[in-house]
């Protein structure tokens, strides 16, 4: 009989072990487990995406005005993003699964309390609490998955992941508004409960576990990397929404002064909270780089795009979701495709040319004539989608494949910390875009994005002559 590892889950004999072997997960539990990873994402990813839909409704039930009820997404946001790097790091310490199926437990019981919240406050603290539940999710997912598939086969893993999180992104406020057709706001949160006591059960029964390591958990740098971010977020969204100008430089001064000795700790640590040894090797450096960029693309398009449609070209809302659908429908398809392509072509080559073919669509729509049909617009929006789909799975496969596997969390964590990154300066630059330019700022925006997607390209290709410590 062999003595139980240590920092492991307490595992029974019907627990699915990770004996260290790069040979994946066997088949059907495999699928058991991309089940329940699939399940999770979906209540993570959805939930960011539907408070955005009921906020009126929530302001008016809770008496509360449109500018405090912001809190409802904000809050979430903003504890997933001070909380994304820490918890993956705890993850590489006490095991991927503990990290995951905390965080899954955390949101769901989260998600009851949102449901029962009777004022703004209540629902605000519910919210930053179930935020810390999905950075939980959220911040091993990948580390998971590359435990789950062979390397052979783990772009498969990643596009699924791709997929989930389109999908779940722009099914996000169609799913709200047919709650919100035939329930209150509350049942918003509500119908999370029994699918993330599905996805417990299932986790305890088919996700793998890792042995973690016995060093010390740093949690002065988790302190310090909440504040830097949390400093710098606010700072990003002051500058987007007119707040005064010396209180944004306080406020990024602030994560500049706390930064830097953040990063001076980091450099100090053999395996630090804020991955700076894995930043050191170039094919992650690169792929990071190419992520925030992207990301950031992308979310300048998703906000100005519909103020493009709906006041400029005068359609209906009905209309502009219609029409912005392609775009998240042809991910859908791409992404697994990719996720096949780039377990034998170079994600270098593949993201580079992804990314040129967002580039072009952004530069289609930004010169759309006055009158165009639904066709015109569709199609651009279809060849913006392709190219985001054939990027992004090769992209994080690569950043999780060139990270020594004992980091698998410190790279998921990246991961999902380049794209919030992205996300949060996109959207602060169509803020500011359009305080600036109010006439103009959607067709400025538009450009701003084919820029960053035009950079995130050339970086994606950079990655081509650079060669990874450790083999994908």
């Amino acid at each position: 009989m062999h003595a139980p590892s240590p920092r492991t889950d307490g595992p029974t004999p019907s627990t699915p072990r990770f004996e260290g072997k790069e040979l994946g997960l066997p088949v059907p539990q495999r699928y058991w487990a991309m089940l329940v990873i699939a399940l999770s994402l979906t209540l993570a990813v959805l939930d960011s995406a539907i408070a955005n839909v009921a906020l009126p409704t929530i302001a008016r039930n809770l008496n509360a005005s449109a500018a405090a009820s912001i809190w409802v997404v904000n809050a979430y946001q903003l504890a997933i993003t001070i909380s994304l790097l820490p918890m993956a790091s705890l993850g590489d310490r006490i095991g991927y699964r503990r990290i995951y199926l905390s965080g899954l437990i955390l949101f769901t019981v989260a998600s009851l309390g949102c449901a029962l919240s009777n004022s703004l406050a209540t629902l605000a603290l519910a919210r930053v609490v179930q935020g810390f539940g999905a950075a939980g999710i959220m911040s091993v997912n990948t580390a998971i998955v590359r435990m789950i598939y062979p390397p052979a086969q783990l772009g498969r893993g990643v596009s699924i992941n791709a997929i989930v999180v389109a999908v779940s992104s722009a099914v996000g406020p169609t799913v709200a508004s047919g709650v919100l057709a035939i329930a209150t706001w509350p049942w918003l949160f509500a119908i999370n409960v029994p699918i993330g006591i599905a996805a417990i059960v299932g986790g305890f029964k088919a996700l793998p576990m890792n042995p973690g390591h016995e060093s010390p958990y740093d949690y002065l740098s988790a302190v310090m990397n909440a504040i830097v971010f949390g400093l710098l977020i606010f700072a990003v969204d002051g500058l987007g929404h007119g707040q005064r100008f010396g209180y944004v430089t306080l406020e990024a001064l602030g994560a500049l002064v706390v930064g830097y000795f953040f990063v001076r700790r980091q450099l100090t640590r053999p395996a630090p909270l804020l991955p700076i040894d894995l930043l050191r090797i170039p094919v992650f450096a690169l792929s990071v780089g190419t992520s925030v960029c992207s990301f950031c693309a992308q979310m300048l398009a998703f906000v100005s795009l519909p103020f493009l449609l709906q006041e400029t070209l005068g359609m209906s809302q009905v209309e502009t979701g219609l029409l912005m659908t392609p775009w998240p429908a042809i991910i859908i398809i791409a992404a697994p495709i990719a996720g096949v392509l780039s377990d034998r072509i170079s994600s270098g080559w593949l993201g580079g040319v992804g990314l040129a073919a967002m580039t072009v669509g952004l530069l289609l729509l930004a010169t759309l004539g006055p009158h165009p049909d639904a066709l015109q617009i569709s199609w651009r929006m279809a060849l913006c989608g392709a190219g985001f789909g054939i990027f992004q799975s090769p992209n994080n496969r690569t950043m999780l494949s060139s990270a020594p596997r004992e980091r698998s969390g410190g790279a998921s964590g990246m991961l999902g910390t380049a794209r919030l990154t992205g996300q949060t300066l996109g959207a602060a630059l169509v803020a500011l875009i359009f305080g600036v330019a109010p006439q103009s700022g959607t067709v400025i925006a538009l450009y701003v994005a084919a820029g960053f997607s035009a950079v995130a390209a050339v970086v994606s290709t950079m990655r081509v002559v650079q060669k990874a410590t450790q083999p994908a």
